[in-house]
């Protein structure tokens, strides 16, 4: 039974960015996927529930972990395929959750590539019919705050606090909706942030949450180090992309054996994947002891129960208050 303090704080109508998260809301959202981990009770849904994941780019973990979570709290999925719907006959994403809500659907888990596209589909639940959660399971090159949450759970279970834990965000910065989330989330949280990687995908933009260094320099300073894939898919005209070399790339900021034998004892690896294996990991580095990269996928499950169950309490869905 939660105490009224800490049911309180899971109660989110939507769940779209940690900039909406307090402090006291990472650290219940934490404890209650470490919660569910360590095998808790699930909350009793004395009404049916559903949902509906709608993924508009392609993804393995997010949507698989997705499913695993709706499955543990006994929620009832329907299928959804955007190449086989009528998105493919111009419908908006509005028109899309407008049926999904008509027919029953309680909430939605959606992965788009426009920044920020929940916004619009806030606004309109006040002013229209609309009445559907939304959980953002990334948008764009915006947030990912189920990546994030699972990255602080794991660095959690690591060392047992952030305050001053150095935390190294290294790769393709500006386009990574991962990276975004992190630093903003880690910087709250008291950790210090640095980033490395290619000076072309890196802005001064992100300068009010860390800064920047050459990999060799910060990388035996750190505690964790987060890796980033090579997001080629959003790269334009002007960002290098036809020059591009992995093997360049992975000789220049890869966690190669060289830097690995170069970090701190305690030091942790972690990747959002997919795993660009040669490129910013060593092939035979990623399963390495000090990589999490496993541990993120576990942690994943359980961080995105705890988010469900919030959108359930905040809704009111499923008899729960």
């Amino acid at each position: 039974m939660l105490t009224q303090e800490v049911s309180d704080l899971l109660c989110l109508p939507n769940f779209v960015t940690v900039e909406d998260l307090s402090i006291k809301m990472v650290e219940t959202l934490l404890k209650r996927a470490q919660y569910f981990k360590n095998g808790g009770q699930v909350p009793c849904l004395d009404k049916p529930t559903y949902c509906v994941n709608m993924f508009f780019e392609n993804s393995t973990r997010t949507h698989t972990s997705f499913e695993m979570a709706e499955r543990k709290l006994n929620i009832t999925e329907l299928p959804f395929n955007p190449s086989q719907s009528s998105v493919k006959k111009g419908e908006t994403l509005y028109d899309t959750l407008f049926t999904m809500d008509a027919i029953g659907v309680d909430f939605a888990v959606i992965r788009h590539p426009e920044n920020e596209y929940y916004k619009k589909l806030i606004d309109l639940t006040k002013e229209q019919h609309l009445d559907i959660g939304l959980i953002n399971a990334g948008d764009g090159s915006g947030q990912h705050p189920s990546q994030s949450l699972l990255d602080m759970m794991t660095i959690y279970e690591q060392f047992g606090y952030f305050k001053g834990l150095k935390v190294a965000i290294v790769g393709d910065i500006t386009n990574s909706r991962v990276a975004k989330s992190n630093m903003q989330l880690l910087t709250r949280l008291g950790a210090k942030v640095y980033f490395s990687g290619p000076k072309y995908w890196y802005s001064s933009e992100f300068d009010e949450y860390g800064q920047y260094g050459a990999v060799d320099e910060i990388l035996p300073e750190m505690d964790a180090i987060i890796l980033l894939r090579v997001q080629h898919e959003r790269h334009g005209e002007d960002s290098n992309e036809e020059t591009f070399s992995a093997a360049e790339y992975h000789e220049k900021y890869g966690l190669n054996h060289v830097r690995y034998a170069h970090l701190k004892k305690n030091a942790i690896i972690m990747h959002p994947g997919p795993v660009n294996r040669g490129v910013e990991w060593a092939d035979d580095l990623v399963e390495a002891p000090k990589s999490r990269f496993y541990t993120q996928m576990q942690n994943g499950v359980f961080v995105r129960m705890a988010m469900i169950e919030a959108v359930l309490r905040g809704r009111k869905l499923g008899g729960l208050e």
